[in-house]
């Protein structure tokens, strides 16, 4: 009966059509895995691939054992990494992110974890300070809005996802503009209009207006407050207008409670990251990662 070894080695050339692409996902060199595969054709007799410049072309005794071994190879697999994950998750992960993000896309992600012995220990703060913790060894992985500065050495960074945002207000609002003057100077048409903002710096506002009209927002601010939810509770409340992720916004705007005053012709979007210290991670940070990652693949741009 043929080594184990020797089977997974043949199913990866079956399925990468080259030992040299089915070394590189096993992690062995072209020779071992030559080696491997002249072992398997020497047990069973039989030629399994003929080889050319193109690759290992898969011959009539390679395609049946290929069907017969391949999904007893693959449950197995999975058996192992299901067995794997619940290990992984009987542990602890020092998560830094944004408070709204956390809410709304963070934690429904994760739960399912948690029922199985994973620990968060959660942290909602501003990018900069989270970032400093995770280079400090406080946090374990962080969900950014910006890449990591130069000088936080040891981090590194994967693009997580795609905010979306759209600039709001209540039907009202909106009613107050005048569309001709939105269509020919969309800042004077809603310069009238008071801004309920994030922070006294206007970092997404100010983002905004600078990227679809080339100018700072002249108008005044109603209402400063370091919470995107209560931003959108305040709009809602007609206390002003405002920029907010679309993941935010859209139950709002699919209600009528609010509408979007500006359709700029491309999408303005602000890549979050999820950032690690360098260095092999924990098993259990790596799952929480690889979790994420998975899960922001149905979402889309936010």
């Amino acid at each position: 009966m043929p080594d184990l070894d020797l089977l997974v080695t043949f199913l990866e050339i079956y399925r990468r059509g080259s030992l040299t692409a089915a070394a590189t996902a096993l992690g062995l060199s072209q020779p071992a895995v030559s080696g491997q595969l002249a072992r398997l054709e020497e047990q069973l007799g039989d030629t399994l691939f003929t080889r050319s410049r193109t690759g290992a072309h898969p011959t009539a005794r390679a395609h049946e054992l290929a069907r017969r071994i391949g999904p007893h190879l693959d449950g197995l697999r999975r058996t192992l990494a299901e067995e794997a994950d619940e290990q992984a998750c009987q542990g602890t992960v020092r998560l830094g992110a944004p408070g709204e993000f956390t809410a709304a896309r963070l934690l429904p992600a994760l739960a399912p974890l948690t029922r199985r012995g994973l620990r968060l220990r959660i942290t909602l703060d501003l990018a900069e300070p989270l970032l400093d913790s995770l280079a400090d060894g406080e946090l374990d992985l962080v969900v950014s809005s910006v890449r990591p500065p130069a000088k936080l050495r040891g981090l590194a960074a994967t693009p997580y996802v795609d905010e979306e945002f759209v600039l709001v207000g209540t039907p009202t609002a909106a009613r107050s503009v005048d569309p001709q003057l939105l269509a020919e100077d969309p800042v004077a048409a809603l310069a009238h209009l008071p801004l309920v903002a994030y922070a006294e710096e206007l970092p997404i506002i100010r983002r905004y207006w600078r990227s679809e009209f080339n100018r700072r927002p002249p108008n005044p601010v109603s209402v400063l407050v370091p919470d995107l939810r209560a931003v959108l509770a305040a709009v809602i409340a007609d206390a002003g207008i405002s920029v907010l992720p679309r993941y935010l916004a859209e139950p709002a705007l699919n209600a009528g409670s609010m509408e979007q005053l500006h359709r700029p012709q491309v999408l303005p979007l602000n890549t979050l990251y999820l950032v690690t210290r360098s260095g092999p991670a924990q098993p259990v940070v790596q799952l929480v990662h690889r979790r994420l990652l998975d899960q922001a693949t149905t979402w889309g741009p936010l």
